[in-house]
């Protein structure tokens, strides 16, 4: 397989990851939580996408606004209904919690819809290929990864720079005591924060199960190589966990063509050598927080 071919299919995984990877950050810049249910949120929303569009035959776009707002509105009923209710949590409690709505949810989906694999089609083929350049193909599911990709950033950086929402949540990361003596309602930030997350995340996952295939797990695989692209980016950095997730296709692609065995492992280990090496991440800042 040529260089070029490796590259475009690496990057195509990648910017999926990195995607994924964003759902993951903003949840984590607000309240410091691995949300780890966030791969079954993700599910069980294209699990409802697929729903509505195999026994009502909506039209694919119809489907996708109304799994949007269903993603949504899951994400903020999560926060509402699991972790405000926790009177000052420690951090691992909080991580139970999200490991308790990742089993609830992934039980759910498996009564509903069944344990058997579906197929989810999207309008971008992963089977129809273009040949920009001789000897390299692109997929339209690759362009719409990049395409989607590309103007989701844009739309997060407006968002966290422009919008009062947006520079509310950015207070409440940085100092949640100072946020609330400025007004802000840092509950409703939160709310919002899993909502966001929830939404963008349904996005990737409609991607993933649309290569593969549509089953109660099939999240759980992306979730792991997307925390290493996470961790390796950096959990407090948007823009660099992005960049992680296409270094992380790269590797996992290059690896895997060249030595098989070793494409299953890769996840893990980056993110050893990235806690050993440099904890915070290549593109975040480390600090240390006085108490």
């Amino acid at each position: 397989m040529p260089v070029g071919q490796l590259i475009i299919e690496g990057l195509a995984i990648g910017a999926c990851y990195g995607l994924f990877g964003i759902a993951i950050v903003i949840i984590y810049k607000t309240s410091e939580v691995v949300n780890f249910g966030q791969g079954e949120m993700a599910m069980f929303s294209t699990f409802v996408a697929y729903h509505v569009l195999t026994y009502y035959h909506y039209p694919f776009w119809v489907a996708f606004i109304i799994t949007l707002i269903f993603a949504a509105l899951l994400g903020i009923v999560i926060e509402y209904c699991f972790l405000r209710p926790a009177k000052d949590p420690s951090l691992l409690g909080l991580i139970v919690i999200t490991l308790g709505a990742e089993m609830l949810l992934m039980g759910l989906a498996g009564w509903k819809w069944g344990a058997e694999q579906k197929e989810f089609v999207l309008p971008m083929s992963y089977q129809v290929t273009h040949e920009p350049f001789p000897g390299i193909l692109i997929s339209d599911w690759a362009t719409g990864v990049f395409i989607t990709s590309a103007i989701i950033m844009v739309l997060i950086y407006l968002f966290f720079k422009y919008t009062r929402l947006g520079m509310a949540m950015r207070a409440t990361q940085q100092n949640k005591n100072a946020a609330k003596i400025m007004g802000i309602r840092t509950e409703r930030v939160f709310s919002l924060a899993w909502g966001v997350s929830s939404l963008i995340g349904v996005i990737a996952a409609m991607f993933f199960s649309a290569k593969a295939t549509l089953d109660p797990q099939f999240m759980m695989d992306p979730f792991l190589r997307t925390f290493a692209a996470a961790v390796l980016g950096g959990l407090m950095s948007i823009p660099g966990v992005f960049i992680g997730g296409e270094i992380m296709g790269l590797l996992e692609n290059f690896f895997g063509y060249i030595w098989p065995e070793w494409k299953p492992i890769i996840a893990f280990v980056v993110i050893v050598l990235v806690l050993c090496i440099r904890p915070s991440g290549l593109f975040a800042k480390h600090y240390v927080k006085k108490v």
